[in-house]
């Protein structure tokens, strides 16, 4: 047997092995339940991997509602393609933009309470398989909405409704109550070599 054929035969015995690992955790894995799943951490992709989750879910027939904390100074892409589904997707942009540009805590509170009051009602209806909160991780850092109450409302929605909970800084207590968590690092970032945000890049 040649080096190439030996390589290939080695190569199979491990998958093979893999498969056998892999299929007898699937076999185990047999609870269903809404999860909630934190992206988090300071590089790109935290949103856009949420919204990819929103495509998902559509493309299973399930409902969807998103809230939007701190965005909202400027109209995105994904906002402008997720409204196209009115049916499917309840959208809400509840910000004013980011904090160090509306300058205004105590109307950055309001505003969060408000967006809050709005992921509460998309919590309590069953109807809703996946709710996103987008950002939810920055108006928790900077104190406009309380942990706790937080976690307690996202805690008694419906056995099956998955929850996305995206933003930098996320806090211990919500990675203690994710059953997912995701960190995305930065390794590099195109904005620090002067290139401004560009349209179905960055929003």
């Amino acid at each position: 047997m040649n080096e190439s054929a030996a390589r290939d035969e080695r190569h199979k015995a491990r998958m093979q092995r893999k498969k056998a690992l892999i299929d007898e955790k699937i076999a185990q894995a047999q609870n269903e339940y809404g999860l909630l799943l934190v992206h988090s951490g300071n590089g790109k992709g935290k949103s856009s991997s949420a919204f990819g989750m929103v495509a998902r879910a559509l493309g299973h027939g399930i409902k969807v509602g998103v809230v939007q904390f701190i965005k909202g100074a400027a109209s995105t892409g994904e906002e402008s393609f997720f409204r196209r589904f009115p049916e499917e997707v309840s959208y809400h942009v509840m910000g004013e933009g980011f904090t160090w540009e509306t300058q205004d805590r105590q109307r950055d509170i309001d505003k969060a309470g408000a967006a809050w009051a709005v992921a509460r009602q998309l919590l309590n209806d069953p109807q809703i398989g996946l709710v996103v909160l987008d950002e939810l991780n920055i108006a928790l850092k900077h104190g406009y909405l309380e942990l706790d109450a937080v976690l307690a409302d996202i805690e008694a929605r419906p056995l099956l409704q998955h929850v996305v909970v995206t933003g930098r800084g996320a806090l211990p207590g919500m990675l203690e109550a994710a059953d997912t968590v995701t960190e995305m690092n930065l390794v590099k970032h195109a904005f620090k070599a002067g290139v401004k945000a560009q349209k179905g890049i960055e929003f």
